[in-house]
């Protein structure tokens, strides 16, 4: 196969057979967001390159190593988005959201982009759904944003899944963790890869997220940054530790989380599976109450999170779970000859505007045909016209699953199509009851 004919290395393709799945799960996050107050943003897919220099950090290895960035026909530095945060805050910050009512709630869901090397749940082109809760500062809104994305995961069906929490203190508490971090890895200085050597001096916490089994074993043995909370933000994590108790939300405290971006203070936390290898993590997010000022905003305090879409596709393959499928075709029309064609062209044209999902064959296919073709593609239902049926205005519904047959009036289709489908979810619902009992 040509080049051409192949998808971007790193990209993938959501077939119409499976997209149903991918409308499920997103579905039901934003379902779940809405129960928290969190409604729908739509940004860019590019920014200017400043806003995620500005904001993700230049130390990071998203700056440093995975970002499209590219000089539009303007001369302008532009990138693809490696993340959401950074584009909803410039958003804030121009429409004035931030001087607003507060909090600002916003969710979202879209693609995101990051030159690194593919591998099951990390591609170059993924999806993200996540929230930004924009001025809260208090340790229930912590919990408050936990709490969504545990119940977010349970939504979708995602079990065996377990939250991991931390605080890496604010810009006063951390310059005594730096300190301690700086001594620690300047004793292993030979043996870090040369990208951690030049964040010694920088920002020596990006070493702890290090993607090196070197450096990542030698960064279980450094000071642990909980040892180095100031007393507000000692206070703050133990506030949300009450508040997710109050939940009623299991969690274990874990010193080594740092997350990946620069712009986060205090909390942070992860929802970690056992289920899909390497790539444990599902869910992560946490506080970044100095970002919209670095921005060039006003000082307002904001947390979020993000999960990956593609690794919760992942796990749920993992686990087992079959999501709901919508039936694709209420009922198929099958047609013999041109006037039966032109019939069934009105009839579905019909039912369409009255809700239903209506099919009738577009290939020239003989009746044999065109009734396979509308058991492959699921059909709940069909009918079959000829010269009989439209000179009589009757015509048999036929059950595509159980092969019942009954007599309709085709000048009352919508309505019998109406009764037969009820009919049919109450019969499904009977059965699924008593394979249960």
């Amino acid at each position: 196969m040509s080049e051409i004919n192949r998808a971007v290395k790193g990209t993938g393709d959501v077939l119409p057979s499976d997209s149903y799945k991918w409308q499920f799960v997103e579905g039901k996050m934003l379902e779940t967001a809405r129960l928290f107050g969190f409604n729908e943003i739509r940004i860019p897919v590019f920014e200017h390159t400043e806003v995620f220099l500005r904001s993700v950090g230049d130390t990071t290895d998203v700056v440093q190593k995975e970002m499209y960035t590219f000089d539009d026909k303007g001369g302008r530095s532009i990138t693809l988005r490696p993340e959401f945060t950074a584009g909803v805050i410039r958003s804030a910050i121009e429409k004035g959201l931030v001087n607003g009512a507060l909090p600002v709630k916003a969710a979202y869901v879209g693609g995101c982009y990051r030159y690194e090397k593919p591998q099951a749940g990390r591609l170059r082109e993924f999806h993200q759904f996540g929230v930004e809760c924009i001025g809260a500062a208090e340790p229930n809104a912590d919990a408050e944003v936990i709490a969504l994305a545990g119940q977010v995961l349970d939504s979708v069906g995602i079990e065996k899944i377990s939250l991991e929490i931390n605080s890496i203190g604010c810009p006063e508490c951390r310059k005594d963790y730096v300190a301690a971090l700086k001594e620690y890895f300047k004793s292993h200085i030979d043996e870090l890869c040369d990208t951690c050597k030049d964040r010694l001096e920088r920002n020596p916490m990006r070493i702890l997220d290090c993607k090196s089994p070197v450096c990542s074993e030698i960064a279980k043995g450094a000071p642990v940054v909980t040892d180095y909370l100031c007393d507000d933000c000692r206070e703050h994590f133990g506030e949300v530790q009450k508040h997710l108790t109050a939940a009623g939300i299991k969690f274990t405290v874990n010193p080594h989380i740092v997350r990946g971006l620069d712009y986060y203070t205090r909390t942070v936390f992860e929802f970690v599976s056992g289920d899909i290898g390497a790539q444990s993590t599902v869910c992560g997010g946490g506080r970044y109450d100095g970002l919209i000022s670095q921005m060039g905003g006003p000082q307002v305090p904001s947390l979020g999170f993000a999960m990956g879409i593609e690794r919760i596709m992942l796990l749920l393959e993992a686990q087992g779970t079959k999501l709901p499928q919508n039936n694709s075709c209420d009922i198929y029309i099958a047609a013999m000859g041109k006037t039966a064609s032109l019939k069934a062209t009105q009839l579905v044209a019909d039912l369409r505007k009255d809700g239903f999902k209506a099919q009738t064959d577009i290939c020239g296919r003989g009746l044999k045909a065109q009734m396979k073709y509308a058991d492959k593609i699921g059909a709940a239902f069909s009918i079959v016209l000829g010269d009989n049926e439209i000179e009589s205005g009757k015509a048999v519904l036929k059950n595509m699953k159980n092969g019942d047959k009954w007599e309709i009036d085709l000048n009352n289709l919508s309505d019998s199509l109406f009764k037969a489908l009820n009919s049919s979810a109450l019969d499904e619902l009977a059965d699924s009851v008593l394979k249960q009992q």
